[in-house]
């Protein structure tokens, strides 16, 4: 154990002593691999302090010199991916491929925010009474802070602080104590990009940091994403103390496949949506409605797809699903298999005996586990389970499967699976959801457009990145002008008054 994690504060890594660490796992052996500091109080200050005392500067820092900033970032970030996927995989578990596309699509929020000028561009009304004119201008709110979670280290954080940043805040990041490396990697690389000491800060830590954030005066705005019990409390306790919040929570996303539907293309789906990154994802599919009488058919394609997943340390490149994040939540997870069948399922596909390449038996493993005939009453389906298990809920049609959908209390993503385009365009119509995939199991938007869910899928009224993200992260001021014209009984200031 030889790896030390500590705040990056004012451009550089925190000399003051911790007064808490963390431990840092290796989920693929199961081994502690470093520690994490903690901050308290104390620490929070001083970021956000820092972050405080650089606001001035950089909002005054011209467009173009920020967007210069940006592109630079965004090469370092390029370059650095393959090492950023490793760090990831090493501290989350989740495969190095996994990781390698989380750095992607993170990117293509950075690369959006690139084209800032055109995104902070006013509007203007002339003469709106007699030589008066009447415009507004977008401004940075000052400091703003984000809590990220342990499944998406990059590209979380990248689906906020790129846009703030560019919009003219200063930023503080609290990233999950579990995988605390990476946010640091890109504060190094924020700085060789060229941005100045204090603009963008990282403190680790847990709900002692958190709090301190949400509390704190100096900051203006609060970032969230995690489970729903979580994001509710950051809202509430965020909006309490005045702050702009947008608090994404948690998520039971289903794919409907109706009978019309390629079901070897849904079973790809299915599997990759739902295992992939070990289903810790707030995207991942978790249930499948399946509209009669495709169950059975498309259950055995699923189990045959699964029979053939190679499970296995996420540096393996051969392997195609990793561990879960920790013990814990591996055994919380693995729970919901007996209470699902102890509730009335049939389990399918048990990943407690899925084999395991290569991985130390001390790992947090978990296969990819499939319960069938699951209803909307058990636990199973109630529950944000966060892990590699799929539940399949049999319907006789599709009016069943969108009061299933729209009956769930989450509203995140959703997919309908079907070669019935008018069944498609009446399905993203009426589900009450976020985000609707048609023949695309994971629908998570491009940078341009904005992440977010219905529901108790989000707290506050903003969804992340995409014009939405630049409006979080500014406020309007409407600025009615009118300049004294010599020709027009002004003072006179030497100017002709004729041709």
């Amino acid at each position: 154990m030889d790896k030390h994690v500590t705040h990056w504060i004012g451009g550089k890594p925190h000399a003051g002593a911790a007064d808490r660490r963390g431990d840092i796992y290796n989920p693929a052996t199961g081994q502690v691999t470093g520690t994490v500091d903690f901050a308290g109080a104390a620490e929070v200050d001083a970021a956000v302090a820092a972050a405080r005392a650089a606001f001035p500067a950089w909002r005054d820092t011209s467009l173009s010199k920020r967007t210069a900033v940006l592109f630079a970032f965004r090469e370092l970030m390029h370059r650095h991916s393959d090492e950023l996927a490793r760090i990831i995989s090493a501290e989350h578990g989740k495969v190095v491929s996994d990781a390698a596309g989380e750095v992607a699509r993170g990117l293509e929020v950075v690369e959006f925010a690139c084209g800032i000028p055109h995104l902070l561009k006013g509007g203007y009304s002339e003469n709106v009474s007699t030589r008066v004119d009447a415009y507004s201008i977008l401004q940075p709110l000052g400091v703003v802070t984000a809590v990220s979670p342990f499944n998406f280290p990059a590209m979380v954080p990248m689906w906020m602080f790129p846009v703030a940043i560019a919009c003219g805040n200063t930023f503080v990041l609290k990233p999950s104590e579990k995988d605390p490396s990476a946010a640091v990697r890109i504060a190094e690389l924020w700085a060789e990009a060229g941005l100045p000491d204090g603009v963008f800060n990282v403190v680790h830590g847990d709900k002692a940091a958190v709090d301190a954030l949400l509390e704190h005066e100096d900051v203006k705005a609060v970032s969230f994403v995690g489970s729903t019990p979580i994001a509710q409390y950051i809202y509430e306790t965020a909006a309490r103390n005045g702050k702009r919040v947008q608090a994404l929570g948690g998520a039971k996303n289903h794919m409907v496949v109706l009978p019309d539907a390629d079901l070897d293309l849904a079973a790809d789906a299915a599997v990759s949506a739902g295992f992939g990154s070990a289903g810790e994802r707030c995207m991942a599919i978790s249930a499948i409605v399946a509209v009669e009488p495709v169950a059975d058919v498309l259950v055995d394609k699923i189990k045959e797809r699964v029979a053939r997943l190679r499970v296995g340390p996420g540096d393996d490149e051969r392997s195609e699903m990793g561990p879960l994040v920790t013990g814990a939540h591996r055994d919380k997870v693995a729970s919901y298999l007996e209470s699902g069948v102890r509730d009335g399922a049939t389990l399918a596909v048990d990943g407690r005996i899925h084999p395991v390449i290569g991985g130390s038996s001390d790992g947090f493993w978990l296969g990819p586990s499939l319960l069938d005939h699951v209803t909307p009453e058990m636990s199973c389906y109630r529950d944000e389970i966060f892990g590699p298990v799929l539940s399949v809920l049999r319907v006789s049609g599709y009016g069943e499967a969108l009061e299933v959908v729209n009956g769930s209390p989450y509203g995140n993503g959703t997919a309908i699976f079907t070669n019935d385009g008018g069944a498609a365009r009446r399905f993203q119509n009426e589900v009450e959801v976020g985000m609707v995939g048609v023949n695309v199991p994971i629908p998570v938007p491009m940078a341009y457009y904005s992440f977010g869910g219905w529901k108790k899928s989000l707290f506050g009224d903003s969804h992340a990145h995409g014009t939405e993200g630049v409006h979080f992260y500014t406020r309007t001021k409407a600025v009615t002008a009118r300049w004294l014209d010599p020709s027009h009984g002004g003072v006179n200031l030497g100017f002709p008054t004729n041709g």
